[in-house]
């Protein structure tokens, strides 16, 4: 009675190991000699102190500079800010961990940092959108975006709702999946969200958060570029043509040509009396 229980218990058992003991866990220091993780620790703390810099500059600049602070730049410094995170919490955990292959600061630590780096990648790529988005109301429909130009309410939305789908996309799964399943499937010296291995899920977040997003930046940016061309012909045409006069122009050039016209007139009648008086000495003297 109790054999096929059993039997199903042990093969989810060994299924469980099978897994553990297949995931890629294996170090790179196994695969690379000292001088290549040597050269891969020095280019990504390169990297990460690149983005620190880079970022804080852009940041700095906002906060400096009052003639930033207008609506489209709100959107860099929200990109900067989630850029900055990454630089400065996720990069620099993530370094010895790769090196390694090891997670060595607890479940805890490994949660917080699952959850900043999802949700500051995530929102980067939303902010790209949103900036993309915003050059193209500031093309397509320049009057209104002009007009809404000196509103921070509207920016400030947009910038919360951006680290909200943000959060939402990922964090929840990351910090309720196990709870949620009953188990976890991650082994105690790895770090790596516990739907990792669920296609179906990884599926529909990364449609949300690659496919989709790349599809708008794509869309935004041609209708952008075929905006500005069509004006750039239009201007061409225009100035290929003759310039139109109106009619009030016309008035101003008939008046012109009739003021030269008397001017003429009077001339011509000045030379005919001289000429007339200078025969008319002639004539008597002789």
């Amino acid at each position: 009675m109790g054999g096929p229980g059993l039997d199903g218990t042990a093969e989810a058992l060994h299924a469980a190991a099978t897994r553990n003991e297949t995931w890629p866990s294996q170090s790179p220091s196994s695969e690379f000699s000292l001088g290549v993780l040597v050269l891969l620790a020095f280019l990504m703390v390169l990297l990460s102190l690149v983005t620190i810099l880079g970022n804080i500059l852009v940041i700095l600049a906002f906060i400096m500079d009052r003639n930033l602070r207008h609506r489209s730049n709100y959107f860099f410094l929200n990109l900067a800010v989630s850029d900055f995170a990454v630089g400065v919490f996720c990069m620099p955990l993530y370094i010895p961990y790769s090196l390694t292959g090891k997670w060595h600061l607890g479940r805890g630590i490994c949660k917080l940092w699952l959850v900043m780096d999802h949700l500051h990648c995530t929102a980067s790529v939303f902010n790209i959108v949103l900036i993309s988005y915003d050059r193209f109301l500031s093309v397509t429909k320049a009057v209104s975006y002009r007009a809404r130009q000196g509103i921070t309410s509207s920016p400030a939305i947009k910038m919360v709702a951006i680290w909200v789908f943000a959060f939402l996309l990922y964090c929840p799964a990351i910090l309720l999946w196990e709870h949620v399943a009953g188990h976890s499937v991650v082994a105690a010296d790895q770090c790596y969200a516990e739907f990792f291995d669920n296609w179906y899920f990884l599926l529909c977040a990364s449609t949300l958060e690659f496919f989709v997003p790349l599809l708008l930046v794509t869309y935004f940016n041609m209708h952008i570029f075929h905006n500005i061309q069509r004006r750039q012909r239009r201007g061409s045409v225009q100035d290929c043509e003759p310039p139109r006069r109106s009619s009030l122009s016309w008035r101003f050039c008939g008046l012109d040509y009739f003021q030269k016209l008397g001017c003429m007139w009077s001339l011509q009648k000045a030379i005919t009396s001289y000429i007339c008086s200078d025969t008319a000495v002639e004539n008597s003297s002789v």
